[in-house]
């Protein structure tokens, strides 16, 4: 298959960027790693008339530590998942990125490209989301920052305007009495999966849970968080039983799976409970022992 004939611009500033996105609105695609644009536009699945490539803006690409790990948009996700600064600050992201399809699809995909195209099967939705992390959106006109929980706004979709650019993504820095996982299951590695989750437990000066988050991938139309199965799990301390109560109420309550090729929606259902359960008792294993003991 051949993609639909386009106009392909390659701009060398973000300026010259932003300003064809003002131009050109919803019919400009910008071109980040392409893993995912390139093989739609050759199905005709997408068929924009003009592509903006930001590979020759080095200024959207890097990462830095300064009271957040901040990531430009460009970064490829290979870099952000060989970096010390990810790894000491973001464990939870540096557990999920070799999740993603292979090495070679790492080394062209990029870490803002992903959270874009907002893919409800892809890693990076649902950390962001587990993570509270927040997005830079520029545009010709200014720059706003838009928090996770309201940036994916459904199947593929953002809430990017049509003259803006995911420039940066930004996450907070790990924090003490609180434990981190990631876990899915595919048919193969590479594979999409067909369920996984991202898990975040924090506990008090007490040993009781104070905060956790719980969020899915390709259980829904986007990044799905289990709000009730937290719920049951905050001022309890952890156990085999609250760990079992929230998984079963975050597999038969708080999501509604689709199904896909490779599961039906019982056994997309049965495979998070049993994940919620195994990332819960990994997150919590992670909590320094002093930390995780009752004062």
């Amino acid at each position: 298959m051949k993609p639909a004939p386009f106009k392909y611009f390659a701009p060398d500033s973000l300026e010259a960027a932003l300003e064809l996105k003002a131009q050109h609105g919803d019919e400009a695609k910008p071109l980040a790693g392409g893993q995912s644009l390139i093989p739609a536009m050759n199905f005709r699945v997408a068929q924009p008339s003009i592509l903006i490539d930001l590979n020759r803006i080095p200024e959207l690409r890097g990462i830095r530590a300064n009271g957040a790990l901040t990531i430009g948009g460009m970064t490829a996700q290979s870099a952000a998942e060989k970096d010390a600064l990810v790894a000491q600050h973001t464990p939870l992201l540096h557990e999920a990125i070799p999740n993603i399809a292979h090495p070679q699809i790492r080394n062209r995909g990029t870490i803002g490209g992903s959270v874009a195209h907002a893919d409800p099967a892809a890693e990076l939705p649902v950390v962001c989301l587990a993570l509270r992390a927040r997005m830079l959106a520029q545009s010709q006109s200014g720059q706003r920052w838009i928090e996770a929980q309201q940036f994916f706004a459904g199947l593929f979709t953002t809430a990017l305007s049509a003259d803006e650019l995911l420039t940066a993504v930004e996450f907070p820095l790990a924090r003490e009495r609180t434990g981190y996982a990631f876990l899915e299951v595919a048919r193969r590695h590479g594979d999409y999966a067909m369920a996984g989750l991202a898990a975040v437990l924090a506990l008090d000066e007490n040993g009781a849970c104070s905060e956790a988050r719980l969020v899915y991938l390709n259980v829904g139309d986007g990044p799905l968080e289990a709000t009730q199965a937290v719920a049951s799990l905050v001022g309890k301390k952890p156990s085999e039983e609250a760990f079992a109560e929230a998984a079963q109420i975050a597999s038969q309550v708080d999501m509604q799976p689709f199904g896909n090729l490779h599961a039906t929606p019982d056994f997309q259902r049965h495979l998070s409970g049993v994940l919620t359960q195994r990332a819960l008792n990994l997150a919590l294993s992670r909590i320094p022992k002093k930390a995780a003991k009752a004062k």
